[in-house]
Protein backbone atom coordinates (compact mmCIF):
# COMPACT_ATOMS: atom_id res chain seq x y z
CA UNK A 1 0.00 0.00 0.00
CA UNK A 2 3.12 2.44 0.45
CA UNK A 3 5.10 3.00 -1.88
CA UNK A 4 7.95 5.02 -2.77
CA UNK A 5 5.42 7.04 -5.46
CA UNK A 6 2.95 7.66 -2.81
CA UNK A 7 5.10 9.29 -0.09
CA UNK A 8 4.24 12.75 0.48
CA UNK A 9 7.78 13.64 2.86
CA UNK A 10 10.29 15.26 0.40
CA UNK A 11 13.93 15.70 1.91
CA UNK A 12 16.25 17.84 0.55
CA UNK A 13 14.13 18.42 -2.75
CA UNK A 14 13.73 22.48 -2.50
CA UNK A 15 10.20 21.16 -3.24
CA UNK A 16 7.24 22.49 -1.09
CA UNK A 17 6.56 19.15 0.82
CA UNK A 18 3.00 17.77 1.27
CA UNK A 19 3.40 17.14 5.04
CA UNK A 20 4.24 20.97 5.99
CA UNK A 21 5.57 21.95 9.88
CA UNK A 22 5.82 25.47 11.07
CA UNK A 23 7.57 28.53 10.07
CA UNK A 24 3.91 30.72 10.37
CA UNK A 25 5.68 33.22 11.81
CA UNK A 26 7.03 34.21 8.10
CA UNK A 27 4.20 32.53 6.63
CA UNK A 28 2.16 35.45 8.64
CA UNK A 29 4.30 37.83 7.49
CA UNK A 30 4.25 37.65 3.78
CA UNK A 31 0.40 37.42 4.23
CA UNK A 32 -0.02 40.12 6.98
CA UNK A 33 2.38 42.50 6.40
CA UNK A 34 4.67 42.20 3.50
CA UNK A 35 2.13 41.83 0.81
CA UNK A 36 -0.91 43.71 2.03
CA UNK A 37 1.45 46.99 2.69
CA UNK A 38 3.57 46.71 -1.18
CA UNK A 39 -0.28 46.52 -2.48
CA UNK A 40 -1.43 49.66 -0.94
CA UNK A 41 1.65 50.69 -1.66
CA UNK A 42 2.84 51.60 1.46
CA UNK A 43 7.12 50.96 1.56
CA UNK A 44 8.00 47.95 3.26
CA UNK A 45 11.80 46.17 3.04
CA UNK A 46 12.79 43.42 1.43
CA UNK A 47 13.03 40.09 3.01
CA UNK A 48 16.36 37.94 3.58
CA UNK A 49 15.72 34.71 4.91
CA UNK A 50 19.28 32.63 5.86
CA UNK A 51 20.23 29.90 7.84
CA UNK A 52 22.38 26.69 7.72
CA UNK A 53 21.38 23.58 5.08
CA UNK A 54 18.19 21.87 5.98
CA UNK A 55 16.28 24.88 7.65
CA UNK A 56 13.98 24.82 4.99
CA UNK A 57 14.85 28.19 3.42
CA UNK A 58 14.15 27.46 -0.19
CA UNK A 59 11.08 25.26 0.48
CA UNK A 60 9.57 28.26 2.48
CA UNK A 61 10.00 31.07 0.02
CA UNK A 62 8.56 28.39 -2.89
CA UNK A 63 5.45 27.46 -0.66
CA UNK A 64 4.86 31.53 -0.63
CA UNK A 65 5.33 31.89 -4.38
CA UNK A 66 3.24 28.96 -5.31
CA UNK A 67 0.57 30.73 -2.98
CA UNK A 68 0.95 33.98 -4.60
CA UNK A 69 0.84 32.18 -8.06
CA UNK A 70 -2.22 30.39 -7.50
CA UNK A 71 -4.12 33.78 -6.17
CA UNK A 72 -2.55 35.69 -9.38
CA UNK A 73 0.39 37.13 -8.51
CA UNK A 74 3.58 37.41 -11.12
CA UNK A 75 6.23 35.40 -9.65
CA UNK A 76 9.45 34.48 -10.81
CA UNK A 77 11.01 30.87 -10.68
CA UNK A 78 13.16 29.89 -7.77
CA UNK A 79 16.81 31.79 -9.43
CA UNK A 80 19.58 29.94 -8.25
CA UNK A 81 22.80 31.25 -8.36
CA UNK A 82 25.90 29.39 -8.66
CA UNK A 83 29.48 30.24 -7.96
CA UNK A 84 31.27 32.07 -9.96
CA UNK A 85 28.07 33.13 -12.65
CA UNK A 86 26.71 36.83 -12.87
CA UNK A 87 23.72 37.01 -10.71
CA UNK A 88 22.53 40.17 -12.57
CA UNK A 89 22.52 38.23 -15.82
CA UNK A 90 20.03 35.75 -14.20
CA UNK A 91 17.64 38.50 -12.66
CA UNK A 92 17.75 40.17 -16.07
CA UNK A 93 16.34 36.92 -17.88
CA UNK A 94 13.57 36.69 -15.29
CA UNK A 95 12.89 40.69 -15.72
CA UNK A 96 11.99 39.98 -19.19
CA UNK A 97 10.05 36.84 -18.91
CA UNK A 98 7.95 38.97 -16.09
CA UNK A 99 7.64 41.66 -18.72
CA UNK A 100 6.25 39.40 -20.95
CA UNK A 101 3.27 37.96 -18.75
CA UNK A 102 3.09 42.11 -17.30
CA UNK A 103 2.43 42.16 -21.26
CA UNK A 104 5.44 44.68 -21.79
CA UNK A 105 6.79 42.42 -24.55
CA UNK A 106 3.81 43.92 -26.91
CA UNK A 107 3.79 47.96 -25.50
CA UNK A 108 3.95 50.13 -28.61
CA UNK A 109 6.33 52.98 -26.85
CA UNK A 110 9.74 53.62 -27.90
CA UNK A 111 10.85 53.97 -24.39
CA UNK A 112 9.81 50.19 -23.60
CA UNK A 113 11.19 48.80 -26.57
CA UNK A 114 14.47 50.31 -25.97
CA UNK A 115 14.27 49.42 -22.62
CA UNK A 116 14.05 45.83 -23.17
CA UNK A 117 16.72 45.71 -25.85
CA UNK A 118 18.87 46.79 -22.68
CA UNK A 119 17.97 44.53 -20.43
CA UNK A 120 18.15 41.87 -23.13
CA UNK A 121 21.65 42.94 -23.81
CA UNK A 122 22.11 42.33 -20.13
CA UNK A 123 20.44 39.36 -19.83
CA UNK A 124 23.05 37.89 -23.16
CA UNK A 125 25.90 39.11 -22.42
CA UNK A 126 26.11 40.01 -18.68
CA UNK A 127 27.52 43.05 -16.50
CA UNK A 128 30.83 42.14 -17.02
CA UNK A 129 31.18 42.19 -21.24
CA UNK A 130 28.26 45.18 -21.25
CA UNK A 131 29.69 47.29 -19.01
CA UNK A 132 32.25 48.14 -21.46
CA UNK A 133 30.01 48.19 -24.05
CA UNK A 134 27.44 50.68 -23.20
CA UNK A 135 26.73 54.42 -23.63
CA UNK A 136 25.20 55.73 -21.33
CA UNK A 137 23.36 54.37 -17.72
CA UNK A 138 25.28 51.47 -16.44
CA UNK A 139 23.49 48.28 -17.64
CA UNK A 140 22.45 47.17 -14.03
CA UNK A 141 19.90 50.28 -13.71
CA UNK A 142 18.05 48.45 -16.70
CA UNK A 143 17.09 46.02 -14.54
CA UNK A 144 15.69 48.72 -11.57
CA UNK A 145 13.78 50.65 -14.55
CA UNK A 146 12.52 47.42 -16.29
CA UNK A 147 10.99 46.25 -12.38
CA UNK A 148 9.57 49.61 -12.24
CA UNK A 149 7.69 49.34 -15.55
CA UNK A 150 6.38 45.52 -14.00
CA UNK A 151 5.74 47.13 -11.16
CA UNK A 152 3.56 50.23 -12.70
CA UNK A 153 2.04 47.27 -14.97
CA UNK A 154 0.83 45.61 -11.68
CA UNK A 155 -0.90 48.18 -10.17
CA UNK A 156 -2.88 49.52 -13.53
CA UNK A 157 -3.93 45.59 -13.58
CA UNK A 158 -5.31 45.62 -10.15
CA UNK A 159 -4.24 43.92 -6.95
CA UNK A 160 -1.52 42.34 -8.05
CA UNK A 161 2.55 41.47 -6.46
CA UNK A 162 5.32 40.90 -8.43
CA UNK A 163 7.71 38.29 -6.55
CA UNK A 164 11.36 37.85 -6.83
CA UNK A 165 12.98 34.94 -4.85
CA UNK A 166 16.77 34.89 -5.72
CA UNK A 167 18.33 31.83 -3.93
CA UNK A 168 22.07 30.22 -3.02
CA UNK A 169 22.70 34.50 -2.79
CA UNK A 170 25.80 33.45 -0.58
CA UNK A 171 27.44 32.19 -4.06
CA UNK A 172 27.73 36.05 -5.47
CA UNK A 173 31.34 36.42 -4.63
CA UNK A 174 32.00 38.89 -7.09
CA UNK A 175 31.80 41.74 -5.08
CA UNK A 176 30.54 44.55 -7.86
CA UNK A 177 27.98 41.88 -9.34
CA UNK A 178 26.64 41.43 -5.30
CA UNK A 179 26.73 45.30 -4.77
CA UNK A 180 24.91 46.35 -8.05
CA UNK A 181 22.49 43.86 -7.83
CA UNK A 182 21.33 44.83 -4.54
CA UNK A 183 21.20 48.53 -5.07
CA UNK A 184 19.18 48.13 -8.67
CA UNK A 185 16.83 45.80 -6.67
CA UNK A 186 16.65 48.44 -3.61
CA UNK A 187 15.66 51.24 -5.68
CA UNK A 188 13.17 49.71 -7.08
CA UNK A 189 11.87 48.73 -3.85
CA UNK A 190 12.00 52.25 -2.68
CA UNK A 191 10.83 53.81 -5.96
CA UNK A 192 7.73 55.83 -5.72
CA UNK A 193 5.34 56.72 -8.30
CA UNK A 194 2.46 59.71 -8.51
CA UNK A 195 -0.47 58.45 -8.35
CA UNK A 196 -4.27 60.18 -8.91
CA UNK A 197 -6.82 58.88 -6.07
CA UNK A 198 -10.52 59.18 -7.05
CA UNK A 199 -11.30 63.11 -6.54
CA UNK A 200 -8.31 64.19 -8.36
CA UNK A 201 -5.73 64.59 -5.03
CA UNK A 202 -2.44 63.21 -6.31
CA UNK A 203 0.23 60.93 -4.01
CA UNK A 204 2.90 59.07 -4.06
CA UNK A 205 3.15 55.45 -3.50
CA UNK A 206 5.75 52.62 -3.67
CA UNK A 207 5.26 49.45 -6.46
CA UNK A 208 4.17 46.19 -5.66
CA UNK A 209 7.20 44.47 -5.28
CA UNK A 210 8.43 41.94 -2.94
CA UNK A 211 11.90 40.46 -3.14
CA UNK A 212 13.05 37.75 -1.18
CA UNK A 213 17.02 36.89 -0.63
CA UNK A 214 17.19 32.90 0.70
CA UNK A 215 21.11 31.49 1.51
CA UNK A 216 23.75 30.59 3.86
CA UNK A 217 24.24 32.82 6.99
CA UNK A 218 27.14 34.09 6.25
CA UNK A 219 25.95 36.17 3.57
CA UNK A 220 24.83 38.58 5.78
CA UNK A 221 28.25 39.91 6.56
CA UNK A 222 29.17 39.53 3.00
CA UNK A 223 26.28 42.10 2.17
CA UNK A 224 27.37 44.30 4.93
CA UNK A 225 30.70 44.56 4.50
CA UNK A 226 29.95 45.31 0.22
CA UNK A 227 26.82 47.43 0.30
CA UNK A 228 26.73 48.94 3.55
CA UNK A 229 23.61 51.12 4.75
CA UNK A 230 22.02 50.33 1.98
CA UNK A 231 21.52 46.38 2.66
CA UNK A 232 20.30 47.16 6.20
CA UNK A 233 18.20 49.70 5.40
CA UNK A 234 16.72 48.24 2.58
CA UNK A 235 16.33 44.55 3.31
CA UNK A 236 15.19 43.23 6.26
CA UNK A 237 17.42 39.71 7.58
CA UNK A 238 16.10 36.76 9.69
CA UNK A 239 18.08 33.72 10.68
CA UNK A 240 15.37 30.49 10.78
CA UNK A 241 16.02 28.47 13.66
CA UNK A 242 14.53 24.93 14.10
CA UNK A 243 10.93 24.39 13.98
CA UNK A 244 9.28 23.40 17.70
CA UNK A 245 8.51 19.58 18.14
CA UNK A 246 4.68 21.07 18.48
CA UNK A 247 4.36 22.20 15.13
CA UNK A 248 5.93 19.36 14.01
CA UNK A 249 3.49 17.37 15.96
CA UNK A 250 1.07 19.15 14.02
CA UNK A 251 2.08 18.59 10.83
CA UNK A 252 1.84 14.87 11.61
CA UNK A 253 -1.65 15.06 13.15
CA UNK A 254 -3.72 14.18 10.22
CA UNK A 255 -1.90 10.89 9.74
CA UNK A 256 -2.92 9.52 13.24
CA UNK A 257 -6.50 11.41 13.20
CA UNK A 258 -7.87 10.66 9.65
CA UNK A 259 -5.34 9.08 7.44
CA UNK A 260 -2.87 10.11 4.77
CA UNK A 261 -4.41 9.82 1.44
CA UNK A 262 -3.13 7.54 -1.25
CA UNK A 263 -4.51 5.97 -4.40
CA UNK A 264 -4.30 2.24 -4.69
CA UNK A 265 -5.59 0.21 -7.52
CA UNK A 266 -8.19 3.22 -8.83
CA UNK A 267 -9.04 3.17 -4.87
CA UNK A 268 -8.10 6.03 -2.33
CA UNK A 269 -7.14 4.41 1.05
CA UNK A 270 -5.44 5.52 3.46
CA UNK A 271 -2.34 5.19 5.77
CA UNK A 272 -2.28 5.64 9.43
CA UNK A 273 0.43 7.01 11.60
CA UNK A 274 0.29 5.87 15.39
CA UNK A 275 1.18 8.30 18.21
CA UNK A 276 4.22 6.14 19.32
CA UNK A 277 5.51 6.65 15.71
CA UNK A 278 4.59 10.34 15.50
CA UNK A 279 6.80 10.95 18.64
CA UNK A 280 9.56 9.29 17.50
CA UNK A 281 9.97 11.08 14.10
CA UNK A 282 9.68 14.25 16.00
CA UNK A 283 12.47 13.27 18.36
CA UNK A 284 14.75 12.58 15.72
CA UNK A 285 14.03 15.23 13.76
CA UNK A 286 15.92 17.73 16.33
CA UNK A 287 13.85 20.64 14.86
CA UNK A 288 15.57 20.53 11.45
CA UNK A 289 12.85 20.11 8.43
CA UNK A 290 14.93 18.60 6.31
CA UNK A 291 15.93 15.67 8.88
CA UNK A 292 12.36 15.73 9.92
CA UNK A 293 11.42 14.95 5.77
CA UNK A 294 14.27 12.30 6.17
CA UNK A 295 12.74 10.55 8.90
CA UNK A 296 8.91 10.67 7.81
CA UNK A 297 10.39 9.27 4.11
CA UNK A 298 12.48 6.62 5.58
CA UNK A 299 9.20 5.41 8.18
CA UNK A 300 7.44 5.23 4.87
CA UNK A 301 9.21 3.08 3.28
CA UNK A 302 10.03 0.72 6.34
CA UNK A 303 7.06 -0.89 5.58
CA UNK A 304 3.73 -1.45 3.54
CA UNK A 305 0.80 -1.78 5.20
CA UNK A 306 -1.69 1.20 6.32
CA UNK A 307 -0.62 1.93 9.79
CA UNK A 308 2.84 3.27 10.46
CA UNK A 309 4.35 2.28 13.75
CA UNK A 310 7.18 2.68 15.86
CA UNK A 311 8.92 0.04 14.71
CA UNK A 312 8.68 1.50 11.40
CA UNK A 313 10.13 4.50 12.27
CA UNK A 314 13.08 2.95 14.15
CA UNK A 315 13.89 0.19 11.24
CA UNK A 316 13.70 3.60 9.08
CA UNK A 317 15.65 5.59 10.97
CA UNK A 318 18.89 3.00 11.14
CA UNK A 319 18.94 3.73 7.70
CA UNK A 320 18.46 7.30 7.86
CA UNK A 321 21.28 7.48 10.37
CA UNK A 322 24.59 7.96 8.47
CA UNK A 323 22.75 10.85 6.17
CA UNK A 324 21.26 12.43 9.36
CA UNK A 325 25.11 12.49 10.66
CA UNK A 326 26.70 13.94 7.50
CA UNK A 327 23.92 16.55 7.62
CA UNK A 328 25.00 17.74 11.01
CA UNK A 329 28.60 17.19 9.92
CA UNK A 330 28.16 19.50 7.06
CA UNK A 331 26.98 22.41 9.52
CA UNK A 332 29.85 22.05 12.00
CA UNK A 333 32.91 21.40 8.95
CA UNK A 334 31.61 25.03 7.39
CA UNK A 335 32.17 26.37 10.76
CA UNK A 336 35.66 28.45 11.03
CA UNK A 337 38.31 26.93 13.83
CA UNK A 338 37.26 29.39 16.84
CA UNK A 339 33.05 28.69 16.01
CA UNK A 340 33.76 25.02 15.90
CA UNK A 341 36.01 24.83 18.73
CA UNK A 342 33.79 27.01 20.85
CA UNK A 343 30.18 24.87 20.02
CA UNK A 344 32.46 21.78 20.89
CA UNK A 345 33.70 23.50 23.86
CA UNK A 346 29.92 24.06 25.12
CA UNK A 347 28.40 20.98 24.26
CA UNK A 348 31.25 19.73 26.33
CA UNK A 349 29.79 21.56 29.73
CA UNK A 350 26.80 20.40 31.35
CA UNK A 351 23.47 22.88 30.53
CA UNK A 352 24.04 24.91 33.78
CA UNK A 353 27.84 25.48 33.15
CA UNK A 354 27.20 27.06 29.99
CA UNK A 355 28.17 30.69 30.52
CA UNK A 356 30.61 32.79 28.42
CA UNK A 357 33.12 32.63 31.20
CA UNK A 358 33.83 29.41 31.41
CA UNK A 359 33.37 28.79 28.10
CA UNK A 360 35.85 30.66 27.35
CA UNK A 361 38.08 29.46 30.05
CA UNK A 362 37.91 26.18 28.38
CA UNK A 363 39.19 27.77 25.32
CA UNK A 364 42.14 29.37 27.18
CA UNK A 365 41.22 32.61 26.97
CA UNK A 366 42.53 34.97 29.33
CA UNK A 367 39.60 37.14 29.33
CA UNK A 368 35.84 36.61 28.77
CA UNK A 369 36.04 39.06 26.12
CA UNK A 370 38.44 37.41 24.16
CA UNK A 371 35.35 34.57 22.47
CA UNK A 372 32.77 37.36 22.71
CA UNK A 373 33.09 38.05 19.26
CA UNK A 374 32.43 34.47 18.66
CA UNK A 375 29.42 33.63 20.65
CA UNK A 376 27.65 36.64 19.01
CA UNK A 377 28.66 35.27 15.58
CA UNK A 378 26.71 32.02 16.16
CA UNK A 379 24.07 33.56 17.87
CA UNK A 380 23.26 36.12 15.48
CA UNK A 381 24.25 35.54 11.94
CA UNK A 382 24.52 31.24 12.35
CA UNK A 383 21.44 30.71 14.76
CA UNK A 384 23.35 27.90 16.45
CA UNK A 385 23.53 28.79 19.69
CA UNK A 386 21.75 31.79 22.30
CA UNK A 387 23.77 33.67 24.57
CA UNK A 388 22.28 34.12 28.13
CA UNK A 389 22.25 32.84 31.39
CA UNK A 390 23.08 29.78 30.64
CA UNK A 391 24.21 29.66 26.62
CA UNK A 392 22.15 27.19 24.73
CA UNK A 393 21.76 25.46 21.68
CA UNK A 394 19.49 26.54 19.15
CA UNK A 395 20.42 24.03 16.61
CA UNK A 396 19.01 20.74 18.66
CA UNK A 397 20.70 18.13 15.92
CA UNK A 398 24.42 19.76 16.66
CA UNK A 399 23.59 19.74 20.34
CA UNK A 400 22.25 16.33 20.30
CA UNK A 401 25.20 14.79 17.89
CA UNK A 402 27.44 16.69 20.22
CA UNK A 403 26.14 15.16 23.90
CA UNK A 404 24.37 12.23 22.85
CA UNK A 405 24.43 9.20 21.04
CA UNK A 406 22.52 10.47 18.20
CA UNK A 407 21.68 9.94 15.53
CA UNK A 408 21.84 6.06 16.69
Amino acid sequence: MRTPVDSPFSPGSDTVPHVWAGRAPQLSDWRDVLRPRRVAGIPERARTILGEAGTGKSSLVRRIASQASAAGDWVTPQLRIPSGTDPIKRVASALLELADTAGLATARERRIADLLGRVSEVAASGVSLSLHAAQGPEPYTALTDLLVEIGRAAIEHGEVMVILHIDEVQNIGDRGALSQLLIALGDALTHELTVEAPGGMAFERALPIAVYLTGLPEFAEMAGARAGATFARRFQTSVLEPIDDDALMTALQPFVAEGWEVAEGGEIRRVFMEPAAQRAIVDAACGEPFLFQLAGERAWYAGQGSLITAEDVARGWRDAAPEAEAHVLRVLDRLPPRERQFVETMAELAPQERTLTTIAQKMGYARSTEAGPTSRRLDVSRGIIQRGRPYRFRHRAIEAYLTTDWPG
